[in-house]
């Protein structure tokens, strides 16, 4: 197992919720124990680059020449945050969030910041709002989006998103985006100025797709995979953030950046890469946790005709269906666990593209 990263693999879920925000210690966010990979014959090296690598002789090339020979290749290099290209973006208390060294900077900063500027209303921007929210910081949030969520979500979630923050203190400067940083200063595009001690940019992420452009590996917006996870290279898969593969729910080539779609790709891709030519159809899912909801989200919709909104949203027992042509394509829900689930299993039944 070859990592860039200095830490071990981590529950990376854990770095913009509990663990950000002070509510879980540090050992809960090893993925395993430090003797899991040796007891389990896995030679785990970290700091180690990839520069390239070589189909044609199965090896992959480390940064200083040295190969390392494989039989059968994952691809799993996941994601890396879109850095903000603004002046004064290169200062040192302005951050990203991927890493457990992102991470530890932003606490460490956090413990003297009197205010911090979020920039992006993702998953990622409001789940650090809320964390840095729970550990006194007054925090604002600046997006050019008119609701939080709301290309995912939609407006009604949106709005009830939006809310819900600023019930804890969140202070919101929306269809607004950052033009310069300059010291303690975040300036607006409409001129107006915030203070910030700290400022954390979510602005998005790209799929790390070098490696695999520079063999050759056909790619579209990150790594086209067949149904069974293997590239257009035999011998090499792909899972995670940076596969796109053809989903049978909505008839389309899909990347989904969210963890329980990386976990299930891995397994997949595991068992084919030991030759049982299983193929991938499970149904996307993830959860973002805001305060004390937890919002469930199953399914892909990345564009949608009508939301049927069940239930009572500003109550918090709400079930949303995202519907293209009259079909399901995702539901999002809070307080609806188990319909949410009977959504999944019907997904996993239908094939029938919008």
């Amino acid at each position: 197992m070859l990592s860039d990263d200095e830490a071990p693999p981590v529950d990376r879920p854990n770095l913009s919720k509990d663990y950000l925000a002070g509510k879980a210690p540090e050992s809960w966010v090893p993925l395993r124990g430090e003797s899991y990979y040796s007891k389990n014959q896995i030679d785990l090296r970290l700091g180690t680059q990839a520069v390239r690598i070589e189909p044609r002789t199965r090896e992959v090339i480390l940064a200083g020449g040295y190969p390392v020979p494989y039989d059968r290749l994952l691809l799993a290099t996941g994601a890396e945050p879109v850095r903000l290209t603004i002046p004064g973006a290169d200062q040192p208390h302005v951050h990203t969030l991927r890493s457990l060294a992102d991470c530890r900077a932003i606490i460490e900063q956090a413990a003297t910041a009197r205010r911090v500027v979020v920039l992006g209303a993702s998953f990622i921007g409001l789940e650090v709002a809320a964390a840095l929210c729970a550990r006194g910081v007054e925090v604002h949030l600046v997006a050019p989006d008119k609701h939080p969520m709301g290309r995912v979500l939609g407006p009604q979630m949106g709005d009830f998103i939006r809310t819900l923050h600023e019930k804890n203190g969140v202070v919101f400067h929306l269809e607004e985006i950052a033009s310069s940083i300059n010291g303690g200063e975040v300036k607006l595009r409409s001129a107006d100025t915030l203070a910030a001690d700290l400022v954390v940019a979510g602005i998005g992420v790209r799929p790390r797709t070098g490696l695999a452009e520079t063999a050759g590996l056909t790619t579209d917006r990150g790594i086209l995979v067949n149904g069974f996870l293997e590239t257009s290279e035999q011998g090499i898969f792909a899972a995670g953030d940076i596969a796109r593969w053809p989903d049978p729910h909505s008839g389309e080539n899909i990347r989904v950046e969210h963890w329980v779609v990386a976990e299930r790709q891995g397994q997949t891709a595991a068992h084919n890469m030991l030759g049982r030519s299983e193929k991938f159809n499970a149904v996307p899912f993830f959860w973002s946790q805001h305060y004390d909801v937890r919002i469930n989200y199953v399914g892909h919709a990345e564009r949608w005709d009508e939301i049927m909104v069940e239930g009572d949203i500003a109550g918090r027992d709400c079930l949303l269906r995202f519907k293209c042509g009259g079909r399901v394509l995702a539901a999002a829900s809070i307080s609806r666990d188990i319909e949410n689930l009977m959504i999944e299993v019907a997904m996993e039944h239908e094939m029938v593209a919008c």
